[in-house]
């Protein structure tokens, strides 16, 4: 079964407005960033450090947001 990250997505929303802006902020394109959230790639350790520092979210929150 694939993750759900509905409640990433909501901290995207929160903190940047739209998934695009968040995208430009990582220096991905929206593409990339959707593949990421619609499980059709996954994340790396790195990939999840930068979003985590970019949408303030702690170390042991990660598995609400990344593993959910």
């Amino acid at each position: 079964m694939p993750y759900q990250y509905d409640k990433l997505r909501g901290r995207i929303i929160e903190k940047y407005g739209t998934q695009g802006n968040f995208a430009k902020a990582l220096g991905l394109s929206s593409n990339s960033v959707s593949k990421k959230l619609n499980c059709r790639t996954g994340f790396t350790q790195e990939e999840m450090n930068k979003w985590a520092e970019l949408l303030d979210i702690d170390l042991k929150d990660y598995p609400a947001y990344f593993f959910a």
